[in-house]
């Protein structure tokens, strides 16, 4: 289960039309990688599926459920990726004043 759902995601970049999900999966997937490598910890949807992964031995170190700020990181990050898809930009672009990784800083460990 995803930490962010795809819906919601839709509804931050602001895109109506489903033929995109494709592409936004694999921007959204990237986005809660970077996520979790910058916390250096596993980040699960529900208390289960933390708990099943304990029981697995399979929840990494010190692991948690997703947040309200973990999930605004990642919908930063996913923002940054879809509207930044080339390598090159000709914009200049400027690091927001509250952005993901000050979101994720409090639960980094």
């Amino acid at each position: 289960m995803a930490l962010v759902e795809m819906a919601q995601a839709r509804l931050h970049l602001r895109v109506d039309d489903d033929c995109l999900d494709e592409q936004l999966s694999l921007y959204l997937g990237a986005a809660e990688e970077q996520a979790q490598e910058f916390l250096n910890r596993r980040v699960y949807a529900t208390r289960e599926l933390l708990a099943a992964a304990v029981l697995a031995n399979d929840a990494g170190t010190d692991p948690m459920v997703v947040n309200d700020s973990v999930r605004a990181a990642v919908l930063l990050i996913l923002g940054h990726l879809y509207a930044n898809r080339e390598t090159v930009t000709s914009q200049q672009t400027h690091e927001l004043p509250m952005g993901s990784k000050s979101l994720l800083w409090p639960f980094r460990v």
